[in-house]
């Protein structure tokens, strides 16, 4: 039984029609199914199934003395995914199962835990997760069940991080004070309490957005890492060589999006608003050229906060990303 946890309102998927014969015309809400973690289910036996999952928590934003907001990300990007087309074969499925919920009856560690265990039995089920966020706090959860999952079935889970994000999010903590800046410190904390490697690379590192002792630490944990200013104005194919060389390491990918990578002018609707982040496109660029890897194994995009956003742009945005996700990883099926 997996604690915090509440499925979702099917009455929540709904859009507009163009057609309820013409699969052509199809949007999202559409093609959607539901499923109920709490629940025995036989797991997917198609050829590809993406399952979204929210974590609804802005815990993480609040002890890391951020703007809260991101609580309210999951629904938010959910509304602009309603309408998306479904560029897709169908033998492509999409199914939603429902939110953990971090509210302030429990700690950010038992959502963390909760969250861990729905994304362990999601992979279970053989479907391919995106979780919708929430702080970015939602990596801990999301990377532990992952791990699990792995670690289950192989001696080393031997998974790779890519975190397209301003920050490090490698912070020192103390037991009991996690937030949405030391999740990568806990996964290397993990990694080597399990005898596991730490594979770690961040892609738009702002230098005005990490201190002298973060870059150290980077450095010490031997994390890779590309500044924003080598994306925006380096050659686009040594970043691609990078990631190449990153990629080559490791058995599984996490991919994890933290939306303030992104230039606030595309993504005003975040905790930590980056005016020199990066153009939205060239994220997307660099998103399908990770996927083409075909090793990635799950998603999150986090720090949607739809109080600060303007006409939904950053939720949007997010959505945008998903989608480009699940087309290109669509590309495969036929």
């Amino acid at each position: 039984m997996i604690n915090n946890y509440k499925k979702i309102d099917p009455e929540t998927w709904s859009g507009r029609i163009d057609s309820e014969n013409d699969y052509d015309a199809f949007r999202w809400h559409q093609w959607v199914k539901f499923l109920d973690l709490n629940e025995e289910t036989k797991p997917f036996n198609g050829k590809l199934a993406f399952a979204f999952l929210g974590f609804k928590s802005d815990i993480g934003i609040k002890r890391n003395k951020g703007r809260q907001g991101a609580f309210n990300g999951p629904e938010a990007i959910r509304k602009e995914l309603f309408n998306k087309p479904c560029n897709f074969s169908k033998e492509v499925e999409l199914f939603d199962a429902g939110d953990i919920v971090a509210n302030e009856n429990i700690s950010l560690e038992e959502a963390q835990e909760s969250l861990s265990q729905g994304v362990k039995r999601l992979l279970e089920l053989n479907y391919f997760p995106i979780l919708l966020g929430g702080g970015h706090e939602i990596v801990f959860g999301h990377y532990k069940g992952i791990f699990d999952f792995f670690r289950n079935k192989e001696k080393k889970a031997n998974i790779g991080i890519i975190n397209f994000d301003a920050h490090f999010d490698n912070r020192p903590y103390e037991i009991g004070n996690v937030n949405s800046g030391t999740m990568f410190r806990q996964i290397h904390d993990l990694t080597k309490e399990c005898d596991d490697e730490y594979k770690y690379m961040v892609i738009g590192i702002q230098k005005s957005a990490n201190t002298v002792s973060l870059f150290k630490y980077a450095d010490e944990s031997n994390t890779k890492y590309i500044l924003a200013k080598e994306v925006a104005h380096g050659d686009i194919y040594m970043t691609f060589e990078k990631i190449d060389e990153f990629i080559r390491e490791v058995d599984h990918l996490y991919i994890t999006l933290d939306i303030d990578v992104v230039q606030s002018s595309a993504a005003p609707g975040v905790s930590a608003p980056q005016p020199l982040g990066l153009d939205p496109e060239l994220i997307a660029v660099l998103l399908k050229y990770v996927l083409t890897s075909e090793k990635a194994i799950s998603f999150d995009i986090a720090e949607v906060s739809p109080r600060f956003d303007h006409d939904n742009t950053t939720a949007s945005l997010a959505a945008i990303y998903i989608f480009t996700l699940v087309t290109k990883l669509s590309t495969w099926v036929h």
